[in-house]
C-alpha cells in the first residue's frame, strides 16, 4: 500500500486528521483537569481559611470591649503577636503562661487586626514583613508581598461583646505549597501531552493502515479484475475482428466460407456473452445474502442432484467417464435458497469434475449429512490439482492448466461463482486433492430449521 502514491498520500492525512482531533481532544481534557484541580483546591483552600477565621472570630468577639482594642486576655491566645504603632509593629517578649488555640498556630497562616478607621493595630502567625498594610474591605482576594510571594486572605468583620463596631480581622495564607503543587501537575501535563500526541500520533499511523486495508483490498481486486476482464474480452474481441476482416477482405465467399465464418463470430459471441453472464453473477452474488435472495424457497438436494445426474448423464458417457450418485441418508436434505444458483453451484463442480477426468474415470456425488448441514461431495478420478495451486483456484479468471482450460472453454469463474453461491447460502466449502489421483469438492450447506422443529413438536407429542 506505501507504494501506491494516492493511497500513501490518503494515509498520511487520514492519520494526521485523527492526530490533531485527538490532539485537541486531549488538549481540552488536560485544560479541563487543570481546572477542576485548581478549582477543587481553592474551594478547600477558602474552607480551611474560612474554618480558622470562625474559630478565631468566635473566640476573641466576646473579649473585646472597646473598638479598637485589643485586651491583654485576646492578646495571650496569638503566637508572635506583635503592637503595631503607626507604621512600626512591635513584637511582644513571648509568655511562657500563653495559652495557644491550635488553630491560630500555624506555620503558613498570618493574622492581622484593623481598627474601624482600616489602621493596622497588630500582627501574628508567620506574618510576611514585605506585604503592604494598606487595608481593603474585600471579603476574599488574592495579594501579593514586594517579592511576588502569593497569599490568599479573607477580611471579616470584627464587633465588640456590646454589638458595636469594633474593627476587622484579616487571615492569609501562604500560597507557596499550593503554587509548588500546581507548577508539578503543569509539568505533567506539559511534559505528557507530547508524549502522549507521540503515541497517538504512531497509533493514528497503524489504525488508519488498519482503515485503509480493505480499501486497498478492495482497489487491487478491482485492479486485477479489469486487468483479466481486459484480457479475457479481448480474445474472442479480436478472433471476432480478425474473422470479420478477413470476410471483408475477401473478394468473393460462397456460402461454406459464409457459414464457417459466421459459425466462428457465433461462437466467440456465445463466449463472450457466457463470460458477460458470469462477471454479472458475480456481482450481484457479491451484494447479496440468503436474506436478500428474492427467490426464496425450500429446496430439496436430492431432486437437484438427481436432475443434474441425468442432465450431465450424455456428456459423462461420451467422454467414456462413469457418472453416478451416492445417498447415505434417507431423509430428503431441505435447505432454504435460490434453486437456479443450487443448480449452477453443483453443475459448476460437475462440468469441471467430467471434463478433468481422463477416459475410463469416475465422478460420484455422495449426498449425507452431518448435524444441522446437507453434505455433498463431488469427486472424481481425474488429473488432481497441484497443492501450491490450491489456495489460487478460486481467484477469479485462475487456471490451474491454462491450456487444458482454453481447450475446455473455460473461463476461470467457474469456481469463484461455486464460492460465492456457498457464501451467499451461508454454507462451507472445502476441496481436497492429489495430483493423478483425482479431486473431491465437499459442499456443506444449512438444513432447514423447520424439519427439525417438526421432528421435535412430534417427538414431543408422542412422548
Amino acid at each position: 500500500m506505501n507504494q501506491n502514491r494516492l493511497f500513501r498520500l490518503t494515509r498520511i492525512r487520514l492519520a494526521l486528521y485523527y492526530a490533531v482531533v485527538m490532539g485537541l481532544i486531549l488538549s481540552l481534557c488536560a485544560f479541563g483537569f487543570y481546572s477542576s484541580v485548581f478549582h477543587a483546591h481553592v474551594v478547600a483552600l477558602d474552607n480551611e481559611i474560612e474554618s480558622i477565621a470562625g474559630t478565631i472570630h468566635d473566640t476573641i468577639e466576646p473579649k473585646l470591649p472597646t473598638p479598637g482594642r485589643l485586651e491583654p486576655v485576646v492578646q495571650q491566645l496569638f503566637p508572635n503577636l506583635s503592637m503595631c504603632i503607626g507604621a512600626n509593629c512591635i513584637q511582644q517578649q513571648p509568655d511562657t503562661k500563653r495559652h495557644v488555640v491550635g488553630a491560630f498556630d500555624k506555620s503558613n497562616y498570618y493574622i492581622r487586626f484593623f481598627d474601624i478607621s482600616g489602621r493596622l493595630i497588630a500582627t501574628a502567625g508567620n506574618y510576611p514583613e514585605l506585604i503592604s498594610t494598606n487595608f481593603n474591605k474585600k471579603t476574599w482576594q488574592f495579594v501579593k508581598d514586594r517579592q511576588g510571594n502569593e497569599f490568599h486572605q479573607l477580611t471579616m468583620h470584627l464587633h465588640t461583646r456590646y454589638n458595636g463596631d469594633w474593627g476587622y480581622l484579616q487571615i492569609g495564607r501562604s500560597l507557596e505549597e499550593f503554587n509548588h503543587y500546581l507548577d508539578s501537575v503543569k509539568l505533567v501535563l506539559v511534559l505528557g501531552l507530547p508524549i502522549a500526541m507521540g503515541i497517538i500520533t504512531a497509533a493514528s499511523w497503524w489504525l488508519s493502515g488498519l482503515a485503509m486495508q480493505p480499501i486497498y483490498q478492495s482497489y487491487r481486486q478491482i485492479q486485477q479484475f479489469t486487468a483479466d476482464a481486459a484480457h479475457e474480452l479481448r480474445t474472442p474481441l479480436a478472433a471476432t475482428g480478425a474473422t470479420v476482416e478477413s470476410a471483408l477482405l475477401s473478394p468473393q465467399l460462397n456460402e461454406e466460407e459464409t457459414r464457417d465464418i459466421l459459425q466462428t463470430i457465433h461462437r466467440q459471441n456465445q463466449r463472450l456473452t457466457t463470460l458477460v453472464v458470469d462477471l454479472l453473477m458475480l456481482a450481484r452474488l457479491e451484494k447479496q445474502s440468503i436474506k436478500e435472495l428474492k427467490q426464496q424457497e425450500k429446496c430439496c438436494l436430492n431432486d437437484i442432484i438427481s436432475d443434474l445426474i441425468e442432465e450431465f448423464q450424455a456428456m459423462a458417457t461420451a467422454a467414456e467417464i462413469t457418472l453416478t450418485s451416492v445417498e447415505d441418508t434417507h431423509q430428503p436434505l431441505n435447505i432454504i435458497g435460490n434453486a437456479n444458483q443450487l443448480y449452477r453451484l453443483f453443475s459448476n463442480l460437475i462440468v469441471n469434475a467430467i471434463q478433468y477426468t481422463p477416459t475410463g474415470g469416475d465422478v460420484k456425488i455422495f449426498l449425507n449429512r452431518s448435524d444441522y448441514y446437507a453434505v455433498i461431495k463431488v469427486q472424481d478420478t481425474g488429473i488432481g490439482i497441484p497443492l501450491q495451486e490450491l489456495p489460487h483456484i478460486f481467484d477469479r479468471f485462475y487456471r490451474v492448466s491454462s491450456d487444458r482450460s482454453r481447450s475446455t472453454g473455460g473461463s476461470g469463474l467457474g469456481l469463484p461463482i461455486v464460492q460465492a453461491i456457498v457464501s451467499v447460502h451461508k454454507g462451507k466449502l472445502n476441496v481436497e486433492s492429489e495430483l493423478c489421483k483425482g479431486t473431491t469438492f465437499t459442499v456443506q450447506l444449512p438444513l432447514d430449521n423447520t424439519s427439525f422443529k417438526n421432528k421435535s413438536s412430534i417427538s414431543l407429542f408422542k412422548g
